[in-house]
């Protein structure tokens, strides 16, 4: 722990790790309705009009990032101001474990986004974004967006750290037939350690009935919570680590309208992992603040708003 020899430091940490675990929690937003579905799968419609634009997810966690709260739900804002937003909520690992990442995209992506109508547009976050650049290739959309998406592995610096970290939990996930949610939640842990410790630190400090609190606890559970990673999906995806393909799956070409957010600060996603075709924003905010930060509307959600209406 980064709080070693250092008995306040740590008191403060337990402290704050208390005071999370003890939290009270919010209710959290009623699902929408699904529209269509696919290998456990489900398209969901948060409403607005016109052409559609699909939201895609990350594997690893749920997509409630997208989705918090009443002030910090991307999905909801964008269906307020006439989008007509569907979200692709991913389900149970369990009925689709037999799936690689391309087995995804091509069982559940791509049928669900021939359900969202006519060439709908296409967002993806995080992983999600990698499969949205992969099911651009593959149906027909009209405009392709990604926030915070890998695309260039072998941009990545620490490479063989995170080779280690596959190599380490692989034994025990083949057992399974899954990557559990702890085994990479370690891993962003590693990325970091010195904000992981300080961020439960602040929350200590912080009134427990404020905003800030609960946004704090419910960020916290969104990292924490999320099923297994399927192990075909898990080979894949660390596969591309050790052996980074140009662009995965980059057999054919995209030629629609392409626009990719990344950050500056992204540990997770390092600024030159992310896509360099089509335009890219670059933002001083990180993996999660860029989506749900006190600047992600005026940064992301209104440039995404009207490049979606200029598509």
């Amino acid at each position: 722990m980064q709080c070693a020899g250092d008995p306040g430091r740590l008191q403060a940490v337990l402290a704050g790790l208390d005071a999370y675990q003890t939290a009270p929690r919010s209710p959290r937003l009623a699902a929408m309705p699904a529209i269509a579905q696919a290998r456990g799968a489900a398209l969901r419609d948060y409403g607005g009009s016109g052409a559609a634009l699909v939201v895609v997810p990350s594997l690893i966690n749920p997509p409630s990032i997208l989705d918090l709260d009443a002030q910090a739900s991307l999905l909801r804002w964008l269906a307020g101001h006439g989008q007509r937003t569907l979200l692709l909520e991913w389900g149970p690992a369990a009925d689709r474990a037999d799936l690689d990442i391309a087995g995804h995209v091509r069982e559940i992506l791509v049928p669900l986004l021939g359900a969202a109508g006519p060439e709908p547009a296409l967002l993806g976050y995080c992983l999600g974004g990698t499969m949205a650049m992969i099911a651009a290739r593959q149906a027909p959309v009209r405009a392709l967006g990604t926030i915070a998406a890998p695309w260039h592995f072998d941009a990545y610096d620490d490479r063989g750290r995170i080779a280690a970290l596959w190599h380490a939990a692989a034994p025990a996930a083949e057992a399974l037939g899954l990557l559990p949610m702890e085994a990479l939640q370690s891993g962003f842990w590693s990325l970091d350690p010195a904000r992981t410790v300080q961020k439960f630190i602040d929350f200590a400090a912080l009134d427990p009935a404020s905003r800030a609190a609960a946004r704090f606890v419910a960020l916290e559970d969104w990292a924490n919570e999320g099923d297994p990673l399927p192990l075909p999906a898990a080979r894949e995806l660390f596969a591309w680590f050790e052996n980074p393909p140009r662009g995965p799956h980059e057999r054919t070409t995209f030629t629609g309208y392409e626009l990719h957010f990344a950050s500056t600060t992204d540990k997770i996603v390092p600024l030159a992992s992310t896509p360099r075709t089509g335009r890219r924003i670059a933002l001083p905010y990180g993996h999660v603040g860029m989506i749900v930060g006190s600047h992600a509307r005026q940064a992301l959600w209104q440039p995404l708003a009207d490049w979606l209406v200029e598509r």
